[in-house]
């Protein structure tokens, strides 16, 4: 007997009878692999048979119950007996079990199974109803327009050209969490867990990884353009640990033209906004690269970049960084505009990096939407970490085994861990 069908043979009470529910992308997937082969992998550090078995079913809920993923709608669509909600519930909310070994696993995975070409930065908005759940905060929305009460959720994905896979999260706490003792002890929030900026968020997720990564270092690509300093704050600082990047930033970014003098009025001092820069630097019919000015055909679309430096409290930054956008036909100024340390290769060999960005909103609008991601009712700060730990690792079964691997091939990439009983 192979290991993959000894697994097989382990699966909890109710999940055979559920297997005859996936939908029409997974049936033909039930022959080479199981979901509760992916749940001994992701999920082996949990010592407890009982554990494994919820989170194998939890997963496979997630996968296959349609609309909303409450614990009571999984349970239903498992057919695992009338207590299923409860124990799925307790499970979620109320087991003190620790995530990071899961995420860890989903990294493993994640680079053993995909070409990652970066990592990428999401940002998840929850909605939610009450005051009570942990983090939730009232936030305004610039895509709508309107004021939601929600939490938020900083996610790190590793990005290839086809897949966006979350490995780890943060969940941001607002000012009013940060000294409020009721409501951190109502909703378990450990004491060494403060408030802080997207920014040190981001920091915090790559710190974390970094040292479990077993790949060459990729670029980290983030969107901070509805923030004034955030991108110039983040660039500095991946910097320093010697990590490139490549950040959307607001065409408001104060920035200093590097090796040129670019004649702007009411700018004595050279320090020009980043979108003013590149319109001045990409007249009709041509774009500013790196190393200087040449002809493209009018009717495409024109990347406009120059080389510059980041002005701060000591003056300018020691690095050199490149701005680039987009300038399309007949548009006035230029579109989203990027800050990147990567300096040398040709811009058109970076759009890539600029889709993976946006494949991870996708990705983000995915989970929400079809992995249960808002649909957490626990209200405890273990109990958000759990369940987004649970629908990231639903999302990565479909990414990384589902659709990324077949046979002997696919079984070989999900080991299970060896744990006591």
């Amino acid at each position: 007997m192979t290991e993959l069908q000894e697994h097989r043979l382990l699966a909890p009470r109710g999940l055979d009878r559920a297997a005859g529910v996936w939908d029409h992308r997974l049936p033909e997937l039930i022959a080479d692999t199981s979901i509760t082969s992916y749940a001994e992998t992701v999920f082996g550090h949990l010592r407890r048979a009982d554990q494994r078995r919820w989170a194998a079913a939890y997963v496979l809920g997630l996968l296959t119950t349609p609309g909303r993923k409450s614990v009571r709608r999984l349970a239903a669509q498992l057919h695992a007996g009338p207590t299923a909600a409860q124990s799925l519930h307790q499970f979620a909310n109320a087991s003190p079990w620790d995530w990071d070994p899961a995420r860890h696993e989903l990294l493993r995975l994640a680079e053993s199974r995909t070409p990652v070409r970066a990592w990428t930065v999401g940002v998840a908005v929850l909605p939610k109803r009450g005051s009570h759940s942990v983090g939730v905060h009232q936030r305004f929305e610039r895509s709508t327009g309107r004021t939601v009460n929600c939490q938020v959720g900083i996610g790190l994905f590793l990005s290839s050209d086809s897949a966006h896979v979350p490995v780890d999260w943060r969940l941001r706490l607002p000012k009013e969490w940060h000294e409020d003792d009721e409501l951190r002890a109502r909703t378990r929030v450990p004491d060494d867990v403060r408030h802080c900026s997207p920014t040190e968020h981001v920091l915090h997720l790559v710190d974390s990884l970094a040292p479990l990564s077993r790949r060459e270092p990729v670029p980290v690509v983030a969107d901070t353009s509805h923030h004034p300093t955030s991108g110039a704050h983040l660039a500095a600082e991946l910097t320093a640990r010697g990590r490139d990047c490549l950040i959307a930033v607001p065409h408001g970014l104060r920035v200093v033209a590097e090796g040129r003098r670019v004649a702007a009025p009411g700018s004595p001092d050279g320090t020009l906004t980043a979108g003013r820069l590149l319109q001045l630097l990409a007249p009709k019919g041509t774009t500013a690269t790196a190393t200087g000015l040449r002809h493209v055909p009018a009717q495409a679309d024109r990347l406009v970049s120059a080389l510059v430096r980041l002005p701060g409290r000591r003056g300018v930054s020691p690095g050199v960084y490149r701005l680039f956008a987009r300038r399309r036909p007949g548009a006035h100024g230029v579109g989203r505009i990027w800050l990147t340390s990567l300096v040398h290769p040709p811009l058109h060999d970076l759009l890539p990096l600029v889709r993976a960005q946006s494949g991870t909103v996708a990705a983000l609008a995915d989970l929400t939407e079809n992995y249960g991601l808002r649909d957490f009712e626990g209200r405890s700060y273990p109990g958000w970490h759990h369940h987004m730990t649970l629908a990231s690792a639903a999302y990565a079964y479909r990414l990384l085994v589902a659709e990324g691997a077949t046979g002997a091939a696919g079984a070989a990439g999900l080991s299970p861990r060896r744990h006591i009983a």
